[in-house]
């Protein structure tokens, strides 16, 4: 008999989500992200906020969506993917602040986008939004896996600080980006921020003190983790479409 495994949404996230952002956190300085964080958060928290409601009101009017799913629909795509758009910084040669301000963004508003999601869909499945609860829930998830990224991510540091064996680092990083991400999801908190949190500790503080050689091993080893993921999430999503589906709603596909 063939083996059947069950890819479910969870199982997806947690394969695919920690290595590409840990990654990008990993790679991030942590005095220029200090600087430039004003703007970063605007733009991942309102930013995101005010695109999900903007995204969500366009498609209920143009595509003739419910408002609660064009809501859900909103909240998707509101974390923009800046791959492409930092790639293209990078050949152009712009100032370093923009770029940096557009990676940083990249990074919270993943885990602001999840958590508007999981608000959107409860309120389009019960019909009833509380705007107080929803910003206490927002609050106490984004919060916590903060908490669990610094708690996780500092004590990661100190040993990577003090070991030279190169395979021990590395695979004390892996487990930081998925045992950050798997325990904050644990305890009902942000898997996303906790992995971002963790990796920018681990890139600033615990490979201050580490050898080139050690640097480069691991910085390649997650630029291809990312790079590997990226790509079988978009080959995942291309054998997932229907074309059928695909055209029935061409429409709404086009406004939204």
């Amino acid at each position: 008999t063939a083996l059947e495994l069950e890819a479910t949404p969870d199982l997806i996230l947690a394969i695919f989500v920690p290595p590409l952002v840990f990654e990008a956190a990993f790679h991030l300085d942590l005095t220029q992200l200090r600087e430039n964080l004003t703007p970063i958060l605007i733009l991942a928290v309102p930013g995101v906020l005010l695109t999900t409601l903007l995204v969500g009101g366009m498609t209920a009017l143009g595509a003739g969506m419910a408002l609660g799913p064009a809501i859900v629909f909103g909240a998707l795509i509101a974390a923009t993917d800046p791959v492409a758009v930092v790639s293209l910084f990078r050949a152009l040669g712009v100032p370093r602040r923009l770029a940096l301000t557009v990676e940083g963004e990249s990074l919270f508003n993943d885990g602001t986008a999840i958590v508007v999601f999981r608000i959107a869909v409860a309120a389009a499945l019960t019909g009833v939004f509380d705007p107080v609860t929803g910003a206490f829930d927002f609050a106490q998830v984004a919060l916590g896996g903060i908490l669990v990224g610094l708690v996780l991510g500092w004590l990661t540091s100190q040993l990577v600080a003090r070991i030279e064996d190169r395979l021990i680092v590395t695979s004390l990083t892996t487990i930081l980006a998925f045992g950050a991400y798997l325990a904050a999801e644990r305890l009902h908190v942000s898997g996303v921020l906790a992995v971002v949190v963790a990796g920018l500790l681990v890139g600033n503080i615990g490979m201050a003190r580490t050898s080139p050689s050690t640097k480069i091993m691991i910085f390649n080893l997650w630029e291809f983790l990312a790079f590997l993921a990226n790509s079988l999430v978009f080959l995942l999503i291309g054998l997932s479409i229907d074309l059928a589906l695909v055209w029935e709603n061409l429409g709404a596909i086009v406004v939204a």
